[in-house]
């Protein structure tokens, strides 16, 4: 059975992004992912109920998203408003996704407070940067599921390729 690998869609070119575009990672391993049909193919952010464009967020305070996930932080927008349950319900539908077609690995983009896996922004909306996992990312992790930012697609082609 072919390994099937969760992938944040705003990296296969969808315009999912908050800002209404996509931030698509042109490398031949995903292509030759996409050929052998293992890309499954999620935005936690628009099955979590947000719209296209929408607010940014962050998680507030310079949390993270396992914070987020035990009730001890949320998720606010540009204008305060906390948005915790968008991001904790996609966060749920983007496991069940994953459940679904038995993804044990995700390519996910880094610094979303969704998908971010290697780095968030702080919550100051300031472009400050700190290592952290987004919600889904947190998520996924903590039910078995290997995440890999997208700087990383060379390594998990290399973890995939010791697959059995």
């Amino acid at each position: 059975m072919i390994q099937k690998i969760l992938v944040s869609a705003c990296l296969l070119g969808s315009p999912v992004r908050y800002n209404g575009l996509a931030k698509t990672l042109a490398h031949p391993i995903l292509d030759e992912w996409r050929r052998e049909g293992r890309v499954v193919s999620v935005c936690p952010e628009l099955i979590g109920g947000f719209g296209v464009p929408r607010p940014a967020a962050e998680i507030a305070r310079a949390q993270s998203g396992e914070a987020v996930l035990a009730g001890a932080a949320r998720v606010v927008d540009t204008a305060g408003a906390d948005v915790t349950a968008f991001f904790l319900a996609g966060a749920q539908a983007a496991l069940e996704l994953a459940r679904e077609h038995n993804c044990r690995f995700a390519l996910l983009i880094d610094g979303s407070p969704s998908c971010g896996s290697r780095f968030i922004y702080d919550g100051s909306f300031s472009g400050q940067r700190r290592a952290g996992a987004g919600v889904t990312a947190a998520l996924l992790r903590k039910h078995g599921i290997e995440v890999f930012a997208d700087s990383e697609i060379d390594a998990l082609g290399a973890r995939l390729a010791r697959e059995p």
